[in-house]
């Protein structure tokens, strides 16, 4: 559910859909709640970071960044990594979300602790699926296959520590 804004507000080039009030509101108590019982990366390195490794269930930006230079790429990145995204108007208010003294332009959530569900509320108003998370006995068979398919680079690196 994209509305886009009035001309007024859509002077700032990546902010390319309103996040309405309703939801603005759930994704601050999201990222309060995440902060303390799950996992949220701040600022704009670490949340770009999080949207290119595809860690982040939703990254969300501040609406008056200046200069918005800084923040252009996220929404792209976003879209071309399948990374939900979402606006709040002002960094303050981003940044007293995520437990900061201080502003803070992005963030992204990694693991939304008890916030899981309004999170899925909130994505799926965005349009967006969540990302399911792997159980850890998957990425235990995962890790052994991998160890399994590759004995002949165990065998290098070993022979290698050998000869040093």
């Amino acid at each position: 559910m994209r509305v886009l804004r009035g001309v007024e507000s859509m002077s700032k080039k990546y902010v390319r859909f309103e996040t309405p009030k309703e939801i603005v509101d759930k994704l601050v108590n999201i990222t309060s709640i995440a902060k303390d019982t799950g996992s949220i990366r701040k600022g704009i390195n670490e949340a770009t970071k999080a949207a290119e490794s595809g860690k982040a269930q939703i990254v969300i930006i501040a609406e008056d960044v200046d200069p918005e230079e800084i923040v252009m790429h996220i929404p792209d990145l976003c879209e071309e990594k399948g990374v939900a995204y979402a606006y709040l108007p002002t960094k303050l208010d981003l940044g007293k979300a995520a437990g900061l003294s201080v502003s803070c332009a992005a963030i992204a959530i990694i693991n939304a602790g008890a916030a899981k569900e309004s999170l899925n509320d909130v994505l799926a108003r965005l349009g967006k699926k969540s990302k399911k998370e792997e159980p850890k006995e998957a990425k235990v068979e995962k890790v052994q296959a991998q160890a399994q398919a590759k004995p002949e680079e165990k065998e290098k690196k070993e022979k290698k520590g050998k000869k040093k």
